[in-house]
């Protein structure tokens, strides 16, 4: 299969039932988000489904799919409408929240509630991997509030990253962008690129595994409290299983946080599922458990 193509975002003032396109705020290797207003003039975001190694648009507005891909395309239209579905009945402050479905153009989008403020990631990059240890357990212990929920609804993100992590100004987190969809259409077409994030990703994940459940996000909310103190991804749970290199946290960080901390960073990123918390609320109760409060604190 070749590499797969940039496609063109919807331009500027394009109108779906009502809803007035404005620009472009990410484009993945899944889908497009974009900026756009509601028929009341309310900004909203928009998720728009197109994947890159199945679909292109270079021109007009519709993407164009080969009759080899069709099927895969169609297959993870579905999942990612279904996935809308199951985000909708959600209604919690730390998750995104969809709030409408259009379909147009050969495609599907989700309308979502528009969230102000920047990304972990962009925290990260900004602080350097300076954060005090109260800031990352109150952060990750409301993003965990709303993933119980995710989970208690038999559903899992499986794709918690830095960058998937919105923080409002009060610093309060909302878990954007689900990766289920993106894995199921992976299933249907185990040639297309992978859809996890390394670093970030479970070893579980890596030729989708079985094994997946609660516990797997439960890695990545490890690996991205990691990163909140490293200011970098850590090594890919892939290679950690042939060599791992990864420096354990109550190593790399000895002194700068307590030890209760790092070693539930640890915990979570043991590479047997079995091994970690198995659930949000057990993580989310590991981190509020007291602790001995560093010398910065």
């Amino acid at each position: 299969m070749p590499p797969p193509q940039t496609n063109i975002p919807l331009p500027a003032g394009h109108v779906i039932d009502g809803y007035v396109f404005e620009r472009q705020l990410s484009m993945g290797g899944f889908a497009i988000v974009y900026l756009a207003t509601d028929p009341q003039g309310v900004p909203v975001a928009i998720k728009e489904y197109l994947p890159q190694a199945l679909a292109q648009r270079k021109v007009g507005l519709l993407p164009q799919v080969t009759a080899a891909n069709r099927e895969a395309f169609q297959s993870g239209m579905m999942a990612f409408y279904e996935e809308g579905i199951a985000l909708a009945r959600l209604n919690h402050p730390n998750i995104v929240h969809v709030i409408n479905f259009l379909r147009a153009n050969d495609t599907v989008y989700l309308v979502m509630r528009y969230e102000e403020g920047r990304t972990l990631h962009e925290q990260i990059r900004k602080h350097h991997g300076e954060f005090r240890e109260n800031f990352v357990r109150g952060m990750f212990s409301r993003l965990l509030s709303g993933l119980r929920e995710v989970h208690a609804n038999k559903l899992l993100h499986l794709d918690i990253k830095p960058s998937n992590i919105y923080l409002h100004t009060d610093g309060s987190p909302v878990l954007i962008d689900f990766g289920a969809a993106r894995q199921t259409l992976q299933q249907c077409d185990p040639d297309l690129r992978p859809t996890y994030t390394p670093g970030y990703a479970a070893p579980e994940q890596y030729g989708n595994r079985p094994d997946q459940g609660p516990w797997t996000d439960v890695y990545a909310v490890g690996a991205s409290m990691y990163a909140c103190l490293a200011a970098a991804a850590p090594q890919p749970a892939d290679l950690r299983l042939l060599d791992d290199k990864l420096v354990p946290a109550t190593t790399r960080f000895a002194g700068k946080y307590s030890p209760q901390l790092l070693d539930i960073i640890d915990q979570c990123m043991r590479l047997d599922p079995l091994t970690r918390p198995q659930s949000a609320f057990s993580l989310q109760r590991m981190l509020a458990a007291p602790y001995i409060a560093p010398p910065q604190e």
